[in-house]
């Protein structure tokens, strides 16, 4: 008999995680609840629909993001693959066209054998047959929140995330916006919109007087660190904008050859370049006001607002009380988590989480024992901060290095070419942030390597 799990959530996490255990020979039944309902943050019948933005973020292999996509291509990503072959000109950055994202995942796991798709809400956990992942996303409903946390005996933790405006090409005023990357040589791949002081000034001064969405009586206000509304950004200070999502540094408007005071980046959401998305734009302003006041925005006095932004609450569970380092659950063995409702933040730590735990969900089915990649790789990293972190400081969190072993410097210095003989005092030598990062990059793609040729 074919060994058998089942998979709740066909977001990114539930996608990747059918795919991987597919891949082993495991009969996957995936549920998705649309399109016979849609939560408020989606609105595509597809799977693997990306609300927030349409960014991987970066691909720089050392840096820890990028780490992780590589680690995930080693491991036969459906995700990662996809992506590629969909992505549209953003820099560094890995972006994709959502659409065709979306659809090119929906149809390879409707096409693949041993995969079959219902479209039905899960409302209780009793339904699933053998070993079941839960990777519902951050709007899991009341329902099966409420049946996992009675399973868990635990109280789930909330914050709210948000999504960005996206803006039609054709409204951009082009003789003020221009075109370019950070740092970069060329025309680049992002729009700039560029502001001098009084016009920063008088867009700051209309933001903090804007009207917000009120939050329901039964909301907390509890957002994440790294995806603040911008409202929340300028409350913490008049110049907390310019320091984050409209940094000018390394942007020389082309008709100064100066950066400009503050500037507002726009991301493709499409190959063809049809839309653009604000980069860092979240907010929880009503859309009137996203309207007024964003067309204060040099270049987007006329701007058509295909899609304004918005906030929605986002759901996990307390991972240090809960999993285990094979995303089970303690008490459930044959339950696992995965995605944000882990205790991960993005999409590309949401869709890592999904492949282990289709992995091992698939090896338990199978009947193995389920296993957990190397400290030293940024999977390995993840999982460490979900079930080694002090419950009472944890939080969801994007793969960092500060989520890693320590650096292990001795290992690095034997490494490099011995220096030329010191002259008076010997000092210890400083280690730059770069090749810090790459050293990592090396040990953890080394350490994966061997981790994978040990399971065969």
């Amino acid at each position: 008999m074919t060994p058998k799990i089942t998979i709740i959530g066909g977001g990114l996490a539930g996608c990747e995680a059918a795919w991987q255990a597919a891949r082993m020979g495991v009969a996957v039944t995936l549920y998705d609840m649309k399109p016979a309902r849609f939560s408020p943050a989606h609105s595509s019948a597809d799977l693997a629909e990306l609300v927030c933005s349409n960014s991987f973020r970066s691909d720089d292999p050392t840096s820890a993001v990028g780490l992780l996509k590589e680690e995930m291509r080693r491991l036969d990503s459906l995700l990662m693959e996809v992506a590629g072959k969909t992505k549209v000109p953003a820099g560094k950055a890995l972006a994709v066209d959502r659409q065709k994202f979306a659809a090119t995942i929906t149809n390879r796991l409707s096409t693949t054998p041993g995969i079959t798709i219902v479209r039905q809400e899960v409302t209780t956990i009793a339904e699933a047959k053998g070993p079941t992942i839960i990777a519902s996303g951050p709007l899991t409903s009341e329902s099966l929140t409420g049946e996992l946390l009675q399973l868990t005996g635990q109280e789930h933790l909330s914050f709210y995330d948000a999504i960005a405006p996206i803006i039609s090409s054709d409204s951009l005023d082009r003789s003020i916006i221009y075109q370019a990357s950070r740092y970069d040589d060329g025309p680049g791949d992002y729009l700039n919109c560029p502001m001098n002081e009084e016009e920063y000034l008088h867009f700051t001064k209309a933001l903090a007087a804007a009207e917000n969405v009120p939050l329901q009586s039964f909301e907390k206000k509890k957002y994440f660190e790294g995806c603040l509304p911008i409202e929340v950004m300028l409350s913490r200070g008049i110049d907390t904008l310019r320091f984050g999502p409209m940094k000018p540094v390394g942007l020389p408007d082309p008709r100064t050859g100066r950066d400009p005071y503050a500037v507002v980046q726009l991301r493709m959401e499409d190959k063809e370049g049809s839309h653009y998305n604000m980069v860092g734009f979240q907010t929880k302003l009503t859309y009137p006001s996203q309207k007024e006041v964003f067309r204060l925005i040099p270049g987007l006095a006329r701007a058509n607002f295909v899609r304004l932004g918005s906030i929605h609450r986002n759901t996990f569970v307390c991972a240090p009380e809960i999993l285990l380092p094979t995303l089970q659950v303690k008490d459930h063995p044959q339950l696992l988590l995965a995605g944000q409702l882990s205790g991960v933040e993005g999409y590309v730590e949401s869709t890592a989480m999904g492949l282990l735990a289709g992995r091992n969900a698939a090896r338990l089915a199978q009947g193995l024992l389920p296993v957990t990649p190397p400290a030293e790789t940024a999977h390995g990293a993840l999982i460490q901060h979900l079930t080694a972190t002090a419950a009472k400081r944890f939080q969801p969190s994007n793969v960092n290095y500060s989520l890693f072993p320590p650096f292990p410097r001795a290992q690095y210095k034997a490494s490099q070419p011995a220096p030329p003989a010191p002259k008076g005092k010997r000092r210890r030598s400083r280690i730059s942030k770069r090749d810090k990062a790459a050293f990592r990059s090396r040990l953890a793609l080394a350490a994966l390597d061997n981790w994978l040729q040990e399971l065969d």
